[in-house]
């Protein structure tokens, strides 16, 4: 596979390079110190079309396809993590409201989401299930023409700051997705700080104790949350995350070339090896995640593994671009605002989110290689 960009694809990740250079990168330090996003950076991330990027502009979005959407996340995790993250989440919940939703709840949220005035948040982690829906345990309890909540949802990217949630919980048809206003009686947000990456993500838990919410906030009816709109938004978050990934092993080694070339380094052939582990690192994850977002795009049957093998690739080589952009500038990479500093911190959550790399390891060595043929029983020659 070779990745070509079209003429509006090039203008694309030219604007998205742009605007990641000049208005979110400088902030990323301050985002990384004071562990939030700011407030103004999101309205501008609405105001030019990257928040729930991927929404028809019917319905107020930029509607980017597969690679334009992987290009602006991968800038984005280049420029600031925390700041990829939001847009990880938040299109989560808007592309699952367009994809799922009935016309009143896209009528009522998508131009809200898409134009910032709502920010939204995915539910899914609980302290003892991560991504392993079957051990969810938070319970809907059918109550007239509402169900109740109970339960607790730990990990919630933007959570202290979201306006809606979009909480799976277990009904007794089935796994069921609600879309949970903040100002709910009976959920608690509890702010979430001191993470060792993405720090500006505004982690919250949500505590829901007899949270009533309308039938009305049903998405797509009772148990028809797995798998339906779990995987596919599970896929879509996985191929943010890998996106983000290779932004992070990109900026590993923007950073590390820059530094060799200052400190006149580059004839050390260790100093070659690093480099070309980055290199190859980032160009290989790269090509392996823009095939994802081709099938995802096309809604092909084997979207979901791509995207989970993209996610494992991705993340794991961005943790070891960092670890050796660290080696590279030496004591100078481990000071506290030094990008490869956060890039270091940021790969490793990576590593964790939508699904661990022990997650991702147990999916696709179970089921990731069947398009793998052998040679079957055949005997070799003897010579």
């Amino acid at each position: 596979m070779r990745l070509t960009f079209t003429t509006e694809q090039r203008a694309l990740r030219a604007e998205f390079h742009a605007f990641a250079k000049s208005e979110v990168a400088p902030e990323a330090a301050r985002h990384d110190c004071e562990e939030r996003v700011g407030r103004a950076l999101i309205d501008r991330l609405a105001e030019v079309g990257f928040l729930a990027s991927l929404i028809s502009p019917a319905h107020g979005g930029r509607g980017l396809d597969h690679l334009g959407y992987g290009l602006l996340h991968e800038e984005m995790g280049r420029a600031c993590s925390s700041t990829r993250s939001l847009l990880t989440v938040h299109d989560m919940v808007a592309h699952t409201v367009e994809r799922w939703g009935d016309d009143t709840q896209r009528r009522t949220w998508l131009p809200r989401l898409t134009a910032g005035t709502a920010i939204g948040a995915f539910a899914l982690s609980e302290p003892d299930a991560g991504s392993d829906v079957a051990a969810l345990a938070t319970r809907a309890t059918a109550d007239g023409d509402a169900y109740r909540l109970d339960g607790t949802k730990c990990w919630i990217s933007f959570g202290a700051i979201a306006d809606v949630f979009l909480v799976f919980a277990r009904a007794d048809e089935g796994l069921t997705a609600f879309l949970v206003e903040r100002d709910t009686p009976g959920l608690e947000v509890v702010s979430l700080a001191g993470m060792l990456g993405t720090r500006g993500a505004m982690l919250a838990e949500l505590r829901l104790t007899g949270c009533r919410v309308p039938r009305a906030n049903l998405l797509a009816g009772p148990g028809r949350a797995h798998p339906f709109i779990v995987t596919e938004a599970l896929t879509l978050g996985r191929y943010s995350v890998a996106s983000g990934s290779i932004g992070i092993a990109g900026g590993c080694l923007a950073e590390s070339r820059d530094h060799v070339a200052e400190r006149g380094l580059m004839e050390h052939q260790l100093v070659q090896r690093l480099l070309t582990r980055m290199t190859v690192h980032y160009e290989a994850g790269r090509l392996l995640t823009f095939q994802a977002g081709e099938l995802i795009w096309e809604r092909h049957a084997d979207a979901s593994m791509a995207a989970i093998k993209a996610k494992y690739l991705a993340a794991t080589n961005a943790a070891e671009a960092a670890h050796d952009a660290v080696q590279v500038h030496g004591a100078a990479g481990c000071t506290p605002n030094h990008p490869v500093n956060r890039y270091y911190r940021d790969a490793k959550v990576m590593e964790i989110i939508e699904g661990s790399t022990e997650v991702c390891e147990g999916l696709i060595g179970r089921f990731g290689h069947a398009d793998v043929e052998s040679y079957g029983a055949a005997s070799p020659k003897t010579y």
